[in-house]
């Protein structure tokens, strides 16, 4: 009688244990990374009259912004106002909106963690008004986010791109990888400057 009531009472408490076991190893499957990421919500309109995405585009927080368009392909480095950092993007125009994938590395000492990337877009517009410069709107976001940071520039009139004169050849392949490998740096890079007491924003 002994053993008959020992072997109902373990039968009982697997019946207990296996569906807690269960709902636990659901629980552990829930990765963290299964968050959405965010996505901007714009739509492509028609490029003004004239107008290419190809030029200079200033903004006090990311500085001079040089593009290159070729068909829809839209390639561009910039350097921040400071000189602490410079940054390229690739991506491809649909209309008046460019979506593209982003990177920034500091000048000098870079490590595989320095660097930093994510994803963005712009939405070309035309003021209304006689003489009134061309801009752009946009957002860059971390990793595979869309929007997070705030990126407004106004193009610079008859100023051609020059993405050969941006960036520094010890970054070009920070982390071993190939991101960048079909348009290599070009010219002379330019020598790092002493750090501004100013601490630029973070993206």
């Amino acid at each position: 009688m002994k053993l008959r009531s020992l072997a109902r009472s373990l039968s009982l408490s697997l019946l207990v244990a296996l569906p807690l076991a269960g709902a636990a190893a659901g629980v552990a499957g829930c990765k963290k990374d299964d968050v959405a990421a965010r996505i901007a919500d714009v739509k492509p309109g028609p490029m003004p009259d004239g107008a290419s995405w190809t030029g200079v585009y200033y903004s006090p927080l990311f500085g001079e912004l040089h593009l290159v368009q070729e068909g829809s392909a839209v390639t561009g480095r910039w350097n921040r106002p400071v000189k602490d950092r410079w940054g390229e993007l690739h991506g491809s125009a649909n209309g008046n909106l460019l979506k593209f994938d982003w990177r920034e590395i500091p000048y000098g000492l870079v490590t595989a963690t320095s660097e930093k990337r994510g994803k963005g877009y712009f939405v070309y517009t035309r003021p209304p008004g006689d003489n009134i410069d061309d801009t752009f709107k946009g957002e860059v976001g971390k990793n595979d986010d869309e929007v997070g940071t705030t990126w407004d520039a106004i193009k610079q009139r008859n100023v051609k791109p020059d993405i050969g004169s941006i960036g520094n050849a010890s970054a070009e392949d920070v982390g071993g990888g190939d991101w960048d490998s079909h348009n290599k740096q070009k010219g002379t890079p330019e020598k790092p400057k002493p750090p501004s007491s100013a601490k630029p924003p973070e993206l």
